[in-house]
């Protein structure tokens, strides 16, 4: 045989051999794609919330189908709170962050926007953002307007709470959408009960006599749940700044109060009940110990410790002291309701 054979036959090997070569990488390289995919396919949401009432929103949406966490713990102050260490590395590996927003938590947000430079795939979902624009902000005695931070409480009126809960299943269908289905019977469900649930205040805040339908509160959680139920938010204890009010600042409310007649005033689970007492003894009214605006009641393992069981929990301790009654409440049952 040729020189020329065996050169024409080295050439051609190599070619077929380069091309093999070029063959198992892409077959290679499409069989780890494919892992990829079936990985994000089958991947479960790290998802991390801030107050508990928004965690249990979202818990009745997503059920089991995604690992929740829970940052700010319960009976620490929302709008101070300060991730620690840990819970920096808990936002940074997370899939999805969902808070209120409207400045509620203003150093969680920062942790977040930090994380992004790092993992940009990071989604971050605030609910009160997305529920109202700013012609529906509400300033008032803790938020005023000079400060342009509205007051962000907007989950204490449960229809509110339905477009939470919404937005949750939007938001978890869009990044999660082999459990559509899952999602979306979920928040029928629970948008069943919340509408339950606002029926029911409604009927028990019309029981309070009109006259007597005044929140003074020591925090300024009310703002939107006022106006829903036809009760008026007189006051709050607790400055802007969230110091300690002046003796000044107590002597106008003690004042206030006895002119408009207020049967009640309504301390925090937060803060201190020091002045409050001093407040009502002065003024020579009732004092509701517990107002809750983001503790749950009961503990972690109680039908109560819920969204609804807080809210059921509030009534009881708002309209029966102001002078109404909350038998539409009493059939409402405050267990979580989605499917396991």
């Amino acid at each position: 045989m040729s020189e020329n054979f065996f050169n024409n036959a080295k050439i051609m090997f190599v070619a077929t051999f380069t091309i093999l070569l070029s063959l198992l990488a892409v077959v290679s390289s499409t069989s780890i794609d494919n892992q990829n995919l079936v990985y994000a396919a089958n991947k479960t949401l790290n998802v991390i919330t801030s107050v508990s009432p928004i965690t249990n929103i979202v818990k009745n949406i997503a059920g089991d189908k995604i690992n929740l966490t829970g940052l700010v713990p319960e009976g620490v102050n929302s709008h101070t709170f300060e991730p620690v260490p840990s819970d920096i590395i808990k936002l940074s590996n997370a899939d999805l962050v969902i808070i209120n927003g409207l400045f509620l938590e203003d150093n969680m947000e920062k942790v977040v926007n930090e994380s992004l430079k790092n993992k940009p795939d990071i989604q971050l979902l605030k609910l009160a953002d997305g529920t109202i624009n700013s012609t529906g902000w509400i300033f008032d005695f803790s938020f005023p307007k000079e400060q342009d931070h509205p007051n962000p409480h907007l989950w204490l009126n449960p229809v509110n709470a339905m477009k939470f809960a919404n937005l949750t299943k939007d938001k978890l269908i869009e990044m999660d959408p082999n459990n559509t289905d899952y999602y979306t019977e979920n928040d029928e469900k629970y948008i069943a009960l919340l509408k339950q649930l606002d029926e029911g205040i409604k009927t028990a805040a019309q029981s309070v006599p009109p006259e007597n339908r005044k929140l003074l509160t020591y925090h300024d959680s009310w703002a939107y749940f006022a106006p829903r139920y036809n009760m008026t938010v007189i006051g709050a204890v607790q400055p802007s700044d969230f110091s300690e009010p002046s003796p000044l600042d107590i002597a106008k409310l003690i004042d206030q109060i006895k002119a408009e007649k207020v049967p009640a005033i309504f301390a925090s689970e937060v803060f201190s009940n020091r002045i409050t007492d001093q407040i009502a003894k002065e003024a020579g009214v009732d004092i509701v110990q517990t107002l809750r605006d983001d503790a749950l009641p009961g503990d972690l393992t109680s039908p109560n410790h819920t969204y609804v069981g807080m809210m059921l929990d509030n009534m009881e301790h708002m309209v029966i002291p102001l002078g109404g009654n909350t038998s539409s409440l009493t059939n409402i049952n405050p267990a979580n309701t989605y499917t396991p």
